[in-house]
């Protein structure tokens, strides 16, 4: 393997748009580039047409992809679109020339991906986080074609990874993967956390929730356990982020009565994350299902002590009662005792805090860089170079 290599980083979404894989792609991106490889983001084009871009040192095209359906008129589109997008993904291909095509959330990015893999044959990674698992919108349930294009990328793959055993096992179990690596998701430890600005602006002392206001997310189930906790008065739910749920969660807290004790602060920046957990009394995440659980790490980071959905790869790092509480989500009962524990617990949430901090320089994004850059150099030296004619450019 050469010292530094060209690499295309296949996202299903990226910047504007924020979430776990525009994250992991952004921080991989950035330390890959730092490590001296040539990187690009290729990321869906989602009809916002916004071309070549530079974000955060890195240059992510955003490229169209359109799929076939089955009504007559979708047919006819998608044959008069596909020539053109086609066209853009071969042209971005020719541009960076890469020597691994690495595939992050399969959806209409791998396809594509896999598409180029077939034409020029160079190596293919295929990177799962939970897509198949945790999406509010099941697209893998409804789209025959996207099963069966994440099959043929995984027989064809040189590796498949994932963030947790929880995933990898389901790849194994519906789409016919042998084997698999987990490599986990970061944090960055370069954040430093101001813990007075939310309690100020929030009135005191507060449990914390942040994530998407998505149905697989579970704020509905936090907001029913901490009507039923029996807590203190004084301490209040307050949730960071935004979504298609955010409306009935707000019709839940004014069923629940609870328009002063809970709060929905809308999206928070990375620092506003940091910062309201810092000052939170615990942080509390109950997903539904979770294939690995970013928000775990920033918890450790901060300071704060941890009650952790048990739904997913979560219960492969966190240790319960020892860097968090593992709980149900779907065990009301459970999840109020498990916020009432912390609550009143200033022993317990200072142990779970620290054994948190301690934990946490495990999760850096240069080690997960370094855990792709050790997949790509396995890769045998014949597969790096893409297929090129005799006039020297590659087809």
């Amino acid at each position: 393997m050469p010292e530094s290599w060209r690499i295309a980083l296949l996202a299903s979404s990226f910047a504007p748009h924020v979430g776990g894989v525009e994250e992991h792609v952004r921080q991989v991106a950035r330390q890959l580039i730092a490590a001296g490889h040539v990187v690009e983001v290729w990321t869906v084009d989602r009809g916002e047409r916004l071309g070549v871009r530079e974000v955060d040192g890195v240059v992510v095209r955003y490229l169209p992809t359109p799929l076939p359906a089955r009504s007559l008129r979708a047919i006819a589109h998608f044959a008069g679109a596909f020539a053109g997008a086609w066209s853009q993904w071969t042209a971005a291909f020719r541009h960076l020339r890469p020597q691994v095509l690495h595939v992050h959330c399969f959806g209409p990015n791998g396809l594509y991906g896999l598409a180029l893999h077939r034409r020029f044959r160079v190596p293919l990674i295929v990177s799962s986080h939970g897509e198949t698992l945790a999406d509010d919108r099941g697209v893998f349930r409804a789209s025959e074609l996207l099963r069966f294009g994440l099959r043929r990328a995984i027989a064809r793959a040189a590796s498949v990874t994932a963030p947790s055993e929880f995933v990898l096992d389901d790849l194994r179990a519906s789409y016919a993967l042998v084997g698999g690596t987990v490599v986990p998701n970061g944090v960055d430890l370069g954040i430093r956390a101001d813990p007075t600005s939310m309690r100020q602006a929030s009135g005191g002392r507060y449990l914390l929730g942040v994530g998407r206001l998505g149905w697989m997310k579970g704020f509905d189930l936090l907001i029913d356990a901490f009507a039923t906790a029996e807590l203190d008065p004084g301490v209040r739910l307050v949730i960071g982020g935004d979504g298609p749920q955010r409306e009935k969660l707000e019709q839940l807290i004014e069923r629940r009565g609870l328009r002063e004790r809970i709060e929905l602060v809308g999206r928070l920046s990375p620092q506003a994350v940091a910062d309201a957990m810092a000052g939170a009394l615990a942080v509390v995440v109950p997903s539904r299902l979770e294939a690995f659980g970013i928000v775990a790490l920033e918890a450790w980071r901060s300071g704060t002590a941890l009650v952790m959905t048990s739904r997913g790869g979560a219960s492969e790092f966190v240790r319960d009662g020892i860097d968090g509480l593992l709980v149900d989500p779907e065990d009301p009962r459970a999840l109020a005792d498990a916020m009432k524990r912390v609550t009143e617990g200033t022993g317990l949430r200072r142990a779970l805090a620290e054994a948190g901090q301690r934990r946490v320089p495990e999760f850096t994004w240069a080690r997960v860089a370094q855990k792709y850059e050790r997949i790509y150099k396995a890769l045998p030296s014949d597969a790096l170079a893409p297929h090129v004619d005799e006039g020297g450019l590659v087809q």
